[in-house]
């Protein structure tokens, strides 16, 4: 007989998320690995046109060097982490509403993405990135004659 650990707080967790799938809510945290969580998640939009996909990440008041994006094993990774502003002498904050700390996104991406071809840019807090579908994935039309 092997015995478990037990924990709490994992399970905990668990019940929690499968409650937020149940009702279409989003967790406000997010499991990076085995132990480390996100803090919180950007909202973001995906398009697909006839020669490629976008993703378009809302992520306003972060720098560009905290942003990373990482391909591996056919998973798109953005993550990155904003920081939040430190009280000062002269300034006392009453309320604080946005989320700050480690973010995280992951996209499986589909079989045609050339992955050699993704481009990233970032400007006024939105990451796009731009995913090149392979040529050889794109569907060809080949006529059939009936004798």
């Amino acid at each position: 007989m092997n015995l478990l650990k037990w924990e709490p707080l994992r399970e905990l967790e668990e019940v929690s998320s499968r409650l937020n799938q149940l009702f279409g809510r989003t967790s406000d945290h997010t499991r990076l690995s085995s132990n480390v969580m996100a803090d919180w998640t950007p909202s973001a939009d995906i398009s697909e046109t006839d020669s490629a996909y976008l993703i378009k990440a809302e992520i306003p008041g972060v720098n560009k060097e905290d942003v990373k994006v990482t391909l591996e094993s056919g998973m798109l990774c953005i993550r990155g982490e904003r920081h939040q502003e430190k009280e000062e002498n002269d300034k006392k904050f009453h309320r604080i509403e946005r989320s700050y700390g480690h973010f995280v996104r992951t996209f499986r991406l589909p079989d045609d993405v050339d992955e050699s071809a993704i481009k990233a840019d970032f400007k006024d807090g939105m990451l796009n990135v731009t995913l090149s579908k392979s040529a050889t994935a794109k569907p060809k039309s080949v006529e059939v004659t009936v004798s």
